[in-house]
């Protein structure tokens, strides 16, 4: 996953300063050269590193930080502060033209996954809008380019226009254009040729299809595991073609996660969405200050609140808590619970999102098997209706019978059904108390605070969104 190096660098570092009642100059300047190193280890533009560097040094060795009774926490909330004001500050929402079709043109090099981007955005915008999509396929010289889209739009239910591969990119478009008029799709998305690097014939090609379809976002796709060269290329089309956004493939692979620190300084326009998986609804906004959050291992509570309210069903969702308030929470609701969880995507992904798990030691390695949910399935499958609904019957003559019908050993019962009494006393403290009891838990440090208030204001922040939406969608039409 991206940034772990960093995030662990980075952590080290601040954590000789926790440990230290008062801090000085000196110390600041120590964390301040490992912070650099960790920074410039991660790919991170020097010029970038430099100013940052320097920035937070100059904030961090003030009077009102040194002075004050937690220093450490200060000069955390200094470099949280400035990481997310380097990636941009506020999240950047997509364009929208006054009058349908908002018209998307996604340009990038061959490998940087434009094709599949673009089908992720088309149902990104028909799940979360309610859209009708348009794709268009205008890349006409990769082998197959048309036909995976075509298979990517059939896959999500969006048409794709093309023409095949005889006749121009700047001719596709302008049928496509006009078809869109015609069918009055909301969303136009065109697909571009790319090339393995940036190429006079290519701009020129890319220069007229922007001046044809006057598109409301350009948006580059760049591979952030190639690291500084994803920045250089983001230069290089942002002089020819003024993109208005960027997006950011592949954040959840092996990357050190230099590009998503620098593009932004360096080329001045942000990053819209980041790809963090192979599946078609792994594309996110891109939000800089939770993107700060994750670096810093504080977690990211809204993104893993507003994944779980994107795959949980609000009518479930409403008697799970209801349940949860009740104290009747059972072994059924257990195994929903569990499913809802596997669509957000890896465990070991979701649980990192919680402040203070993020770099817990504990779970620095944890990779969570699938199998061992199915083992955990299988458990409670072995239960009777009654064991499942009242598990406290469930007494050591039961859980050998469960064992013995689950195929799992009885300590590895014992475990599940330990766990199980752990989740749903916590979950009872949630429903009861608006999620006050989360600073409790993981302290009254940055984690626990960054948790309270973000549960706190999640719901007020997604009503401004959903308003802010409606609004622009009555004003079209």
């Amino acid at each position: 996953m991206a940034f772990e190096g960093l995030t662990e660098r980075l952590q080290n570092a601040i954590s000789k300063l926790r440990r230290k009642g008062k801090v000085s100059e000196a110390d600041v300047r120590e964390v301040m050269r490992e912070i650099r190193l960790a920074l410039l280890e991660a790919d991170v533009n020097f010029q970038v590193v430099k100013d940052f560097v320097k920035t937070v040094r100059e904030r961090a060795i003030g009077a009102e930080v040194l002075e004050s009774l937690t220093p450490a926490q200060q000069i955390v909330k200094i470099v949280n502060d400035e990481l997310t004001k380097v990636m941009g500050q506020e999240a950047v929402e997509l364009a929208q033209a006054p009058k349908i079709p908002t018209i998307v043109m996604m340009v990038g090099l061959q490998g940087a996954g434009k094709t599949t981007t673009l089908g992720k955005l088309a149902l990104k915008l028909k799940n979360e809008q309610k859209a009708r999509p348009l794709l268009i396929a205008g890349d006409i010289y990769r082998p197959a380019a048309i036909d995976q889209l075509k298979i990517i739009g059939k896959n999500i239910d969006v048409p794709v226009f093309s023409l095949g591969t005889d006749i121009s990119p700047v001719e596709i478009v302008r049928q496509g254009l006009a078809f869109a008029q015609e069918k009055k799709n909301d969303y136009v998305l065109i697909d571009t040729a790319g090339r393995l690097q940036v190429d006079e014939k290519l701009m020129n090609e890319l220069a007229e299809i922007k001046q044809l379809a006057q598109p409301n976002e350009i948006l580059l796709t760049v591979d952030a595991m190639t690291g500084q060269n994803a920045v250089d290329v983001a230069k290089g089309f942002n002089e020819q073609l003024d993109v208005t956004g960027i997006v950011l493939t592949k954040l959840d692979g092996d990357t050190r996660g230099g590009a998503a620190l620098s593009i932004r300084a360096v080329t001045g326009k942000p990053i819209k969405f980041i790809g963090q998986g192979e599946k078609m609804t792994d594309l996110d906004v891109f939000y800089p200050d939770r993107m700060a959050s994750r670096i810093l291992g504080m977690g990211d509570m809204l993104t893993l609140i507003e994944k779980a309210q994107q795959d949980f069903d609000q009518k479930k969702a409403d008697e799970m808590q209801e349940k949860m308030r009740e104290n009747t929470f059972d072994f059924n609701d257990f195994i929903d619970q569990m499913t809802q969880v596997q669509k957000m995507g890896p465990m070991e992904d979701v649980i990192k999102m919680i402040p203070g798990m993020a770099n817990n030691p504990a779970l620095k390695n944890l990779k969570v098997d699938p199998k061992d949910i199915e083992h955990l399935k299988a458990i409670v499958f072995s239960m009777t209706e009654k064991e499942r609904t009242e598990p406290d019957v469930l007494n050591p003559s039961r859980r050998r019978r469960i064992a013995a019908g689950s195929g799992r050993p009885v300590q590895e019962v014992n475990r599940m059904i330990k766990q199980f009494n752990q989740m749903k006393k916590m979950m009872s403290k949630f429903s009861k108390g608006n999620f006050s009891g989360m600073e409790g838990m993981l302290g009254n440090g940055i984690s626990g605070k960054l948790a309270k208030m973000s549960m706190n204001s999640m719901m007020r922040k997604n009503k401004k969104r959903k308003l802010k939406r409606l609004r622009n969608k009555r004003k079209r039409k």
